[in-house]
């Protein structure tokens, strides 16, 4: 399995070389040349931002679509994520929606919200259990495991080690058709709907687990408009689907986790640079020693933000406070999970460190590396302008002693004008 999978890609007809989403990018994954961007995988974290900004629309998400693969299974359960319910205008019964999911091909729905409960309830629990990690980071968001992951190492041993609602949902959904239909698990499909392009990564490469308990991932923006459609219809025979209340739904927005776990100290942030700043601090640790929960959402709002939504992600954070209201406090899946160890639920294999950034195979050669950087960083006016094609003066260095393709000293239009001043 390619630990590198990515959903995020780039369509280099559309490309137009404006620089947006080299200036945007957290992980400095993105190079400009000829006018063309392209993408360094290994610091790809799928966060969606180039997505977002690309006034091209030339970063774009793999996912999969629903009339391509419905054929390949016998029984088709959908797994709406918690972001899904607020799309959707004057809301005032989710099973409205479930509902029409059912009208429009699937067999079953089971929400990835009555998973997020079971995360809470496991949550508690280990956050108890275990004082000596804290403060203990969430890992429902796979791009904030990414990051950590190839960022943060000192930060590995913070991580919460217990699968997202997504994957626990998916276990849940399956161990039940298969009891209702007598189907074998490949026979029956779990699909996910998704708010965003890291979740679709993390299927292909799951962290904390070998493989993933998702088999397709389609987006909330693609299947909406097919959804809408029977709305109407669905209106007119609601069906009571709903396993999940207030603390479930509300894992959709920023702080909705926190509150649901309810850990007395915690810290919520959401939007990727927010998040980086906070995960620096906690690096340096600069937070109180009673901190016990952090749950950080690369998207703004949090998964609501996510890039493959369509309503705007702070109405939709509004809406999904006032949707919650009306829901009991919670109302998991008890029948699912009666007698259940929870620690069946927890990762099956640790994440370890991918040193992406490292200058060579040693410490000796990355000294000397580093060392060659500093001599043609000096040189570089210190700018950070990105008109080289690099986002910075740092990065260009790095990219000319890797030896990355097309980086040169050259590129730098600064010691360029400089030169033909002199002459």
């Amino acid at each position: 399995m390619n630990k590198f999978y990515h959903s995020v890609y780039l369509s280099e007809d559309r490309c137009g070389g404006c620089f947006t989403c080299l200036k945007r990018c957290p992980t400095q994954a993105i190079r400009i040349h000829n006018r063309k961007a392209s993408i360094i995988p290994e610091f790809c974290i799928d966060c969606g931002e180039c997505c977002r900004h690309c006034p091209h629309h030339a970063k774009r998400a793999r996912r999969d679509h629903l009339d391509e693969f419905k054929e390949d299974f016998s029984y088709l359960v959908a797994l709406p994520a918690p972001a899904l319910y607020s799309q959707f205008n004057h809301m005032e019964d989710v099973n409205i929606i479930l509902s029409a999911i059912l009208l429009s091909g699937f067999d079953d729905v089971f929400e990835v919200s009555a998973g997020a409960e079971v995360v809470s309830m496991s949550t508690r629990k280990y956050i108890a259990e275990h004082q000596d990690q804290w403060p203990l980071i969430s890992t429902a968001c796979p791009t904030i495991e990414r990051l950590i992951r190839v960022r943060f190492p000192n930060l590995i041993p913070h991580l919460l080690p217990i699968l997202p609602p997504m994957e626990v949902a998916a276990k849940l959904a399956r161990e039940r058709a298969m009891k209702k239909t007598g189907l074998s698990s490949d026979e029956i499909g779990i699909v996910f709907i998704s708010p965003c392009p890291s979740k679709v990564a993390f299927l292909r490469s799951p962290l904390g687990l070998e493989k993933s308990n998702v088999d397709r991932a389609i987006a909330i923006k693609d299947f909406y408009p097919l959804l809408l459609s029977h709305m109407n219809e669905a209106e007119k025979d609601i069906k009571k689907l709903s396993l999940s209340g207030r603390i479930g739904k509300g894992w959709a927005i920023s702080g909705g986790e926190s509150v649901g776990i309810d850990s007395g100290e915690y810290l919520a942030a959401d939007g990727i640079e927010n998040v980086i700043r906070v995960l620096e601090d906690l690096e340096d640790e600069k937070f109180e020693h009673s901190l016990r929960f952090v749950e950080l959402n690369a998207c703004s709002a949090g998964c609501v933000g996510g890039v493959l939504t369509v309503e705007n992600a702070y109405l939709a954070k509004t809406k999904t406070t006032r949707m919650t209201r009306r829901e009991a406090i919670t109302r998991p899946a008890h029948e699912l999970i009666a007698k259940r160890d929870l620690t069946t639920f927890d990762w099956s294999s640790p994440i370890t460190y991918e040193n992406v950034y490292s200058l060579g195979e040693d410490i000796f050669e990355s000294m000397e590396n580093m060392e060659k950087v500093e001599t043609i960083r000096d040189q570089l006016p210190k700018l950070d302008c990105g008109c080289c094609g690099a986002p910075t003066c740092m990065a260009l260095a790095k990219d000319i002693v890797m030896g990355r393709e097309n980086a040169c000293i050259e590129d730098c239009i600064f010691l360029e004008t400089s030169s033909d001043r002199e002459e």
